[in-house]
């Protein structure tokens, strides 16, 4: 089958043809690829940022948003069955750690992690588990969603964790409407009060910001403007500042933009957050971290998807043309979501 392998870091991957892969246990699931979302994490997969954490054998093949079909089956697998629509939860759990057992799968202790430190799903065929898979609502397509099974989930995630937090009167910011940044707003649209401001350098996102619900947008020019624009608009900082970038100054720029007593949640990574000890608490400010949701986080989001609620905004390119669509990610091309179609 045709598979985007990563050779060797800081160079770009190539199409190669890669032997399929099989069933080998009662739980494996075997998809055939109907569409693998392009992320900013495969751009600091590609660059080894990951290799400390993850430790892959290379080559591998990339792709960690993936959704399509099932092909086979393993003996034990009951949840879906050959020909159904799925979405994958980008970790395959094992369901007996004791993340786990609570709930926090994404923080399972033997999970393998698809396009990360395992073959991906930028192929035609993708190896997955059972308790990684989510049946899709008819109406669903691959290549509609399959980026929302990382960027969906992690923007989704984010804001149903500070959903408490944003009840009505509350502000909150968006750094970055791209990718991650244009679900975050739908999310922050469906299931909080929160008046919501968005920052970013694209006029075009903007514009998109504002057709999915934002009620303020600023161009992000120089720091300096951008944090009294936000000011203003917040009546001196928001309850929460949700930082998509991570990177750039994004990251020094949020702990500016939130009153005292917010929180600055980390999505966007890439960059470092440096705070004065005393200014965490002199403010009483937080910094949150963020990694990818859990499964009912993606089932959640699946149904605001078949809702109409959450729209992924989308550029599908065809396998054969990653390394164009990388580019265009890097220049910032892209409004929304990069799409690989086997």
């Amino acid at each position: 089958m045709k598979a985007v392998q990563l050779h060797e870091y800081d160079l770009a991957p190539t199409l190669d043809s890669v032997p399929e892969p099989t069933v080998s246990g009662p739980w494996d699931v075997i998809v055939d690829v109907g569409a693998a979302g392009l992320c900013r994490t495969d751009l600091h997969i590609i660059e080894g940022q990951w290799e400390a954490i993850q430790h892959p054998s290379l080559p591998y093949i990339l792709g960690h948003e993936n959704a399509g079909w099932v092909r086979e089956v393993g003996s034990a697998v009951t949840n879906v069955q050959v020909g159904d629509t799925v979405i994958m939860h980008p970790l395959t759990s094992c369901g007996l750690c004791p993340a786990c057992r609570v709930g926090q799968d994404s923080h399972c202790e033997n999970a393998t992690f698809p396009g990360l430190n395992v073959d991906g799903g930028m192929a035609e065929r993708l190896k997955t588990n059972a308790r990684a898979v989510v049946k899709l609502d008819q109406g669903l397509e691959p290549k509609d969603v399959a980026a929302l099974a990382d960027a969906g989930l992690t923007a989704y995630h984010a804001v149903r964790k500070a959903a408490p937090q944003l009840f009505p009167g509350s502000h909150a910011v968006v750094q970055g409407a791209g990718g991650l940044g244009h679900i975050g707003i739908q999310s922050l649209a469906a299931v909080t009060s929160a008046e919501i401001t968005v920052v970013d350098r694209s006029e075009k996102a903007l514009e998109l910001a504002k057709e999915l619900g934002a009620h303020h947008t600023v161009l992000a020019t120089d720091d300096a403007s951008v944090e009294k624009q936000v000011l203003d608009i917040t009546g001196g900082g928001a309850h929460i500042a949700f930082d998509f970038v991570g990177e750039k100054g994004a990251e020094k720029l949020a702990p500016k933009l939130i009153h005292n007593g917010g929180s600055h949640y980390v999505i966007g990574y890439g960059g470092r957050v440096e705070l004065d000890t005393i200014e965490i608490i002199s403010r009483e400010i937080s910094v949150v971290g963020n990694l990818v949701g859990t499964y009912s986080d993606l089932v959640e989001l699946m149904a605001l998807t078949a809702q109409g609620r959450v729209k992924l905004h989308t550029q599908t390119y065809p396998l054969e043309a990653v390394n164009d669509a990388i580019a265009d990610l890097e220049a910032g091309r892209l409004v929304g979501r990069g799409i690989l179609v086997p």
